[in-house]
Formats: structure tokens, C-alpha cells, sequence
């Protein structure tokens, strides 16, 4: 028997990690693309999955952007079912019209399939491709918008959408493993040509920055990005806990938040309160910005008798008888 190639040993493992221990009965479902990450997942999960007393199945998802989509879509899923993945599903959606860009967008409505089709087939969770160098670019995009901990904490490795699990076993994988797996397992990925668009800024990082900074820096700056964003999660989370915490002893009884509450708290714990209190309010949360909750820590902090902030949605919060109060 030949020896298993390293890179497929490194995505089952991961896979393997992934699964055990994951809660309920249902089978888990890989989005597959065609491309070299998600095929590689979605090889692997078909192997492992069974070894663990797991049903495992794939959907791939449909956006019509390109000509010969369907096909494509279609190829993938002939090649799961011979795999012995089951379920198999070809989800076709719309993305025009929705807000957004077209990256977000065509995000948006697949996110959307994928919990869809996660509630049809009651599965325990559906697997994503990201890799490790995912998240490194993922890094970089944040710092270039100037996020904060939160965006800099990159894509965790599981987390739910609707109440449906998302698991993303090859955050410690790099891209060249996958594509190195798909070549020993004898599989043709699919190539997407939005990855090389210019047009995308994901596929500007992915073909220009990174690349340059791998050359200034050396190989170990994609594992480093990844290595922070892993750092930043955890610290974010305490933080969470810590806000969490501190909004229920702010709360005013007459209602809103003590402004003398909040003013003893750490300006990192206070700014989440905040942003937290915000959304129990009704502000939409892909509207709340740091903008928002900066105006409403400066009715804590910088108190001058201003008006009132106003938060997305046309909810006022003003400072009036020591609270923040709409």
C-alpha cells in the first residue's frame, strides 16, 4: 500500500478534529465549490465521517454569475454522490438584487442556501473550505478598514448562523495543502475566475499583497496573521464575557444605563456594553459602526451638554438624569 500523502493526512486530520465530539445525530454537510479547498474538505469528510459514525453530505451552491455555472454545479455533484456522500444537493440562488456588493451579495444568499439546506436535511452542521491563508486575508482586509479586535479576529472555527452550526476545519491548513491533497487523491479543482478578478479586493490581497509580503517577510507571515487572529478571538471573548457582565449591573432602574456605571468601567469593556445596549435598542448591526458607539461614549465620557446620539435605525440616546436613555 503507498503511503498517505502528507497534505491528505493534514486535511483529514483536520476534519477528524472537527467532527469529534460535534453534537447530534444528523449527517454533517461540506459547501463545495469545486475549487481546490472545499474539494479537498469534502474528499476528506467523505473518509473520515464514516470512520466516526457520521453521515456526511455536500451541497454546492449555484450563483448563475458565470456562463456554465449549472454545469459545473452539476459536476460536482456527480462526482459527491460516486464519492458516497448523501445527501447531494445543487442549490441554485439569486443574488442580484440583493444589498450589498457582489461579494457580499452573492455571501449573503449563500449563507442562506447552506442554513436551508442545513434545516432540510436536519444535519449536525455544515463544513466550509477556509484555509489558513483565508484567514490571513482575511486579517489584512481588516486592517485595511481599520477594524478593531473583533474584525481582526478573523473567521472563527465554528460559530452559528440561525442556529445552525458552521465549522471550518482547515483554519491551521494552508492553501497548498489542499491543492497538493486534490493532486495525490486524483481530482481536477475548479479554478473560480473571481479569484483572480482585480475588480475583487480579496483577490487583490490574495494575488498581490500577501505574496508581497511572504517575499519581504518570509513564508512564516501567513501563519503569523493566522496565529493572531487566533489571539485576538480569545481576548475578544473574554472581553465579551466581561461586557456581558457589566451590562447587567449598568442598567438603571428606572430604566437605560448609569452613566456613572459606565464611566468606572475599562474604555474596552465599556465600548461592547455599549455597542451591546445599542443592539438590544434596535439599532440593525450590520448598520452599527464604531462611529455610533463612539458618540455614545462620549455622552460618558465627554460630557458638554450635546445633544442627543443617534443610532442607525433613527434611535435617539440621550444623557439626561445621570443615564443614557432613548
Amino acid at each position: 500500500m503507498a503511503p498517505l500523502a502528507p497534505p491528505v493526512a493534514a486535511v483529514r486530520l483536520a476534519v477528524r478534529r472537527a467532527l469529534a465530539g460535534l453534537p447530534g445525530a444528523g449527517p454533517v454537510l461540506v459547501a463545495c465549490s469545486g475549487g481546490a479547498d472545499s474539494l479537498a474538505l469534502a474528499a476528506a469528510t467523505a473518509f473520515v465521517a464514516p470512520r466516526l459514525g457520521r453521515r456526511a453530505g455536500l451541497v454546492t451552491v449555484d450563483h448563475g454569475l458565470q456562463p456554465g455555472s449549472a454545469e459545473r454545479a452539476e459536476g460536482v455533484a456527480r462526482w459527491a454522490a460516486e464519492s458516497g456522500l448523501d445527501p447531494v444537493e445543487v442549490v441554485p440562488v439569486t443574488v442580484a438584487g440583493r444589498p450589498g456588493g457582489p461579494e457580499a451579495a452573492a455571501r449573503e444568499a449563500r449563507y442562506a442556501a447552506l442554513v436551508a439546506a442545513a434545516r432540510r436535511h436536519d444535519a449536525a452542521g455544515v463544513l466550509l473550505g477556509h484555509t489558513r491563508d483565508d484567514q490571513a486575508e482575511t486579517v489584512l482586509l481588516a486592517l485595511a478598514r481599520g477594524a478593531g479586535p473583533r474584525g481582526l479576529s478573523g473567521m472563527p472555527p465554528r460559530r452559528e448562523l440561525d442556529g445552525v452550526p458552521l465549522l471550518r476545519p482547515l483554519l491551521d491548513v494552508s492553501r497548498d495543502d489542499t491543492r497538493e491533497a486534490c493532486a495525490a487523491l486524483g481530482l481536477t479543482p475548479w479554478a473560480d475566475p473571481h479569484n483572480v478578478d482585480p475588480a475583487y479586493a480579496r483577490s487583490r490581497v490574495r494575488a498581490d499583497l500577501l505574496p508581497a509580503l511572504v517575499e519581504a517577510l518570509g513564508p512564516g507571515v501567513v501563519g503569523n496573521l493566522a496565529r493572531t487572529a487566533r489571539l485576538l478571538a480569545a481576548d475578544t471573548a473574554a472581553l465579551d464575557d466581561l461586557a456581558a457582565a457589566a451590562l447587567t449591573e449598568v442598567r438603571a432602574a428606572e430604566g437605560g444605563l448609569s452613566v456613572d456605571g459606565l464611566a468606572a468601567l475599562p474604555a474596552a469593556v465599556r465600548t461592547r456594553v455599549l455597542h451591546a445596549w445599542a443592539r438590544e435598542l434596535g439599532a440593525p448591526p450590520a448598520a452599527l459602526s464604531h462611529r455610533h458607539v463612539a458618540a455614545l461614549d462620549a455622552l460618558v465620557t465627554d460630557w458638554h451638554g450635546q445633544g442627543p446620539a443617534h443610532l442607525p435605525g433613527g434611535l435617539p440616546v440621550r444623557r439626561q438624569a445621570g443615564r443614557l436613555t432613548t
